[in-house]
């Protein structure tokens, strides 16, 4: 670097000093400026550790001209809403550990970065250490063979104080967000190292521990960590309770005792560790540095920016999200939930601002006979989202991208997924503005009676007296059509639905029922939601699944003009990297959509997104909503990222010709 990195530190407590002091040690930073919530804090802090500049508030510091990076120190709860207040300032953030109370504000915080183009670390200050990387080094060469155990804890005796951060549920206190993830850092980082991997993330997590009975944090507790390579770790944390802080690797040919694992520097940067071989006399290896372990991790962030980098590599974000996740895991292994995470008391955003739709927001809508107001082209599916901050992370981000309509079902979750959506819709205060599509009648509860009690079911979960859109989830042929059509329309009557319709329903029989209603004088089936992709679906997913992408099904549609909610527009990301002649770890993608046809669409896909500067399930989608009838293009999005990535088809256009030739219906374009 040219010129060390200006740092602005965002809080004036123990660990801000301790970084500070870090960076005065360091070789490519500098202390630029420190912000707190009164002057006089950060009058003393700056006089303490001779930072050039104190700002009197946080929002000060991040519009200091100065400051190029800014470490955020403040109590978990609030990391967050500065990561995304910094990045919109255009500063690169360190955020000290954990980076949110739970993976979904990682999640948050990681597309808000990316956006803005600013670094983002979670300030894991062990991993820039030396000590760490000669431990990655030798688990790597095999020096201990295969290894089998890991065994990691960091645990202390603080006494207890109900104000204290580290005692208080409101400030996200316990062992585990505090300590107890740098053990489960620590075991997943040594997992991946003897699979020749950055990390590897646990296939299970299993664990119990102690909830104070008046804050509810743990104040201690243990878990097992279950890898798919075979690797067990077993790891510990606590507030309350002392334990030997050390970290120890077991392996086929030998073992790794760690006693400094967490701050390896003792005395004038002493460090080691010892080395066990099997038939060997045990050996102490060094990772004596005199650099300063916090000047280390800031280094190692200076030198990532000045390279442009967009991850430091010792602590990359998928890290972190990998690291919440598993502590996650834990935590709901004790049944640790903030009382802020739960359902009826997530007022907030993760943001901590009102919800609103962004000034660059994308969707575009179309209109759909029956609702009053047009409907994102792009529907947003909810069957994924086990947690409110989870669901509350992606369906935030959708409406603020312009989305409105959401697709939910009776069976999805056992039911959560329509609590958690009607709650957050409630919490947001945006019922008149939101398109509730719901689906029951799944079998084997396929029967008039059937559908009336599920529908009363779903709109008391939702917390709503009617829905936008009801699907009818499955068909049964034992039924007469005209039966359902006359329970549908009570329900009409009644002010339950507004449009209703069928999913995985043929053509035949909807037709049918529309025959049926006109004859009756009553309303019809207004929309289909069955399959449709530019991908054949050979197999389907599940028992009873209809598609409409063949030939018949197109043109009854441009006939009819009948509107269709395409689930599974992308074929469930077969036009992805997951996907792949050579790749057959997925086996429900390789049943249902690997065949011949289909790679050669893929492969037409993926040249006319290189044309186009796209990415392939960008061509995918377009060729979704670019069809000569009304199309909405179901998505479910697990992450943010993936939200924004299936955004990208709205600015793709697509002529005839091309969408003929996707669909192998002519030779060239």
């Amino acid at each position: 670097m040219s010129t060390p990195l200006n740092w602005g530190l965002l809080s004036t407590g123990r660990i801000a000093g301790i970084f500070a002091t870090g960076v005065a040690h360091s070789k490519l930073g500098r202390l630029a400026a420190v912000g707190s919530r009164t002057q006089a804090a950060a009058d003393r802090f700056a006089a303490e550790f001779k930072v050039p500049r104190a700002h009197g508030s946080y929002e000060a510091l991040l519009a200091d001209p100065t400051v190029q990076a800014v470490y955020v120190a403040t109590p978990h709860p609030q990391h967050l809403a500065w990561i995304i207040r910094a990045a919109e300032a255009g500063k690169h953030v360190l955020c000290e550990k954990p980076l949110g109370l739970n993976q979904a504000e990682a999640m948050v915080a990681a597309q808000v970065c990316r956006e803005h183009q600013v670094l983002l670390m979670e300030a894991f200050m062990y991993r820039c250490h030396p000590q760490t990387a000669k431990l990655v080094e030798l688990v790597r060469s095999g020096a201990i063979g295969e290894v089998k155990l890991i065994q990691a804890t960091f645990s202390f005796a603080a006494g207890f104080n109900a104000e204290a951060r580290l005692w208080s549920n409101a400030l996200g206190g316990g062992g585990i967000l505090d300590v107890g993830c740098y053990p489960v850092s620590f075991a997943r980082l040594i997992a991946g190292a003897a699979a020749g991997q950055p990390f590897l993330d646990p296939v299970s997590v299993t664990g119990a521990g102690h909830l104070h009975p008046q804050t509810g944090v743990d104040v201690y507790a243990a878990a097992t960590l279950k890898f798919a390579s075979g690797v067990v770790a077993q790891v510990a944390t606590g507030i309350g309770l002392g334990q030997d802080n050390s970290a120890r690797i077991y392996g086929s040919g030998g073992w790794i005792h760690v006693p400094g694992p967490w701050i390896p520097a003792g005395e004038n940067g002493a460090c080691a560790f010892t080395l066990g071989r099997s038939g060997a006399t045990p050996e102490e290896i060094s990772a004596t540095t005199p650099d300063h372990l916090y000047g280390l991790e800031a280094d190692a962030f200076a030198a990532a920016v000045a390279a442009g980098a967009t991850d430091v590599p010792a602590m990359p974000g998928a890290d972190t999200l990998g690291n919440l996740a598993a502590l996650d895991a834990w935590r709901a292994a004790l049944g640790l939930v903030y009382e802020a995470e739960k359902p009826e008391n997530f007022l907030h955003t993760h943001a901590r601002r009102p919800l609103a739709r962004r000034a660059d927001a994308p969707m575009i809508y179309a209109p759909l006979a029956g609702l009053p107001q047009p409907m994102a082209r792009l529907v947003m599916g909810c069957d994924n989202q086990t947690t409110m901050p989870h669901g509350a992370a992606v369906w935030d981000d959708y409406v603020e991208r312009g989305g409105n309509a959401f697709d939910t079902a009776f069976v999805y979750g056992n039911g959560l997924q329509e609590q958690l959506l009607g709650q957050w819709i409630r919490n947001r205060g945006i019922r008149g503005q939101a398109i509730v599509i719901g689906k029951g009648a799944h079998t084997p509860c396929c029967t008039p009676e059937g559908l009336t009690e599920q529908l009363h079911i779903t709109l008391d979960r939702l917390k709503t007296d009617y829905l936008d859109i009801y699907l009818m989830h499955r068909d049964n042929l034992d039924i007469p059509v005209g039966e359902f059509v006359d329970v549908l329309n009570e329900h009409v009557a009644a002010g339950r639905i507004k449009v209703f319709g069928g999913s995985n329903w043929t053509l035949a029989r909807l037709k049918a029922a529309n025959r049926y209603a006109a004859r009756k004088g009553r309303q019809g089936f207004g929309v289909l939601s069955n399959n449709f992709s530019l991908a054949r679906m050979v197999q389907p997913p599940w028992a009873g699944c209809e598609a409409a992408s063949d030939a018949e099904s197109r043109k009854w549609l441009k006939r009819s003009q009948t509107p269709l909610l395409a689930w599974s527009s992308q074929a469930r990301g077969f036009f992805t990297a997951r996907a792949g002649r050579d790749r057959l770890e997925d086996s429900q993608l390789v049943r249902c959509w690997y065949a011949d046809d289909n790679f050669a669409r893929r492969d037409r896909a993926v040249e006319l997104a290189q044309a186009k500067g796209v990415s392939p399930i960008n061509i995918a989608a377009a060729y979704v909503l670019q069809q000569p009838f009304p199309t909405f293009a179901l998505i479910g999005p697990r992450q943010i990222s993936e939200t924004a990535d299936s955004l990208g088809c709205l600015g793709v256009t697509l002529t005839p010709k091309e969408v003929a030739w996707l669909n192998l219906e002519r030779d060239r374009r």
